[in-house]
């Protein structure tokens, strides 16, 4: 039983405490330190990968008769459901993008590690993730992660369909409101994985369990965060690229604070 087990065991039994002004200065401090660095690899790691789809959807469409391609839109547009098979793959790749940059944004809580020890941070440590074992249970907890704010989603508008509630605007809040839901339950997941050496399915577990210890300071702790990361958005979008650290900032001071960081030997 490694640090970390131990100290969820005590907390599983006894509880923790957690003060949200610190918490909220120990990751705004830490946001300081990562926002310009952070915020400069998410922007070009974005803009390549935009140019990568570009290039792709452009070689595409010229592979293509330009007039099927505007007969295939008009048939779309006339028949609903032939939009059935679009749809699903671009979900699907989305599915995958998502599962493939999954190890790389976990790479962003060893900056924030770094940051908050003062240690030099490599860009290449970014990447850290990507090898075993911690890929795999990274990949894993992200479609499990996404398989249960599935089924809960799944249940919740299948409720309120049997009560005949079904307008998109209530559908569309019911699912906003089960994914944070879902994130606030889980989002500790990773650092469990990352910094607690645990599997994914062990990482779920107490993760939920920490979150329904102290579960309105940490609601309002996301609440903060997201606010913050969000603000992004009133500077042309761009912005977003350097406020969204502020994310990781905070659940790696919340994860600090609960559980302490005790980083495997391979990734030090």
């Amino acid at each position: 039983m490694n640090p970390t087990q131990k100290r969820l065991l005590d907390i599983e039994k006894n509880g923790y405490q957690l003060d949200f002004a610190n918490v909220f200065n120990h990751a705004f401090e830490n946001y300081k330190k990562i926002a310009l660095y952070a915020g400069l690899v998410l922007f070009i790691v974005a803009f390549i990968l935009g140019v990568i789809y570009f290039m792709s959807f452009g070689l595409h469409l010229k592979s293509l008769n330009l007039e099927s391609v505007n007969k295939q839109l008009i048939e779309n547009l006339e028949h609903q459901k032939s939009l059935d098979g679009p749809l699903l793959s671009i979900v699907f790749s989305i599915l995958i993008l998502s599962l493939l940059l999954a190890p790389f944004s976990a790479g962003f809580y060893k900056m924030t590690e770094h940051a908050d020890k003062d240690k030099e941070f490599k860009f290449k440590s970014i990447f850290n993730y990507y090898k075993s074992p911690y890929f795999i249970n990274i990949i894993l907890a992200t479609i499990l992660n996404a398989l249960i704010s599935m089924l809960i989603s799944t249940i919740v508008l299948s409720l309120l369909n049997l009560i005949h509630i079904n307008q998109l605007g209530i559908n569309m809040f019911a699912n906003y409101t089960i994914s944070f839901f879902v994130y606030v339950l889980t989002f500790l997941t990773i650092p469990l994985i990352i910094f607690g050496d645990l599997k994914a399915i062990e990482a779920i577990k107490h993760s939920f369990l920490i979150a329904f210890k102290q579960p309105f300071v940490l609601l309002g702790l996301m609440i903060v965060a997201i606010i913050g990361a969000l603000v992004g958005f009133m500077i042309c979008c761009i912005g977003l690229f350097f406020t969204i650290p502020f994310l990781y900032s905070m659940n790696y001071a919340i994860y600090s604070a609960i559980v302490g960081i005790d980083t495997p030997k391979i990734l030090e």
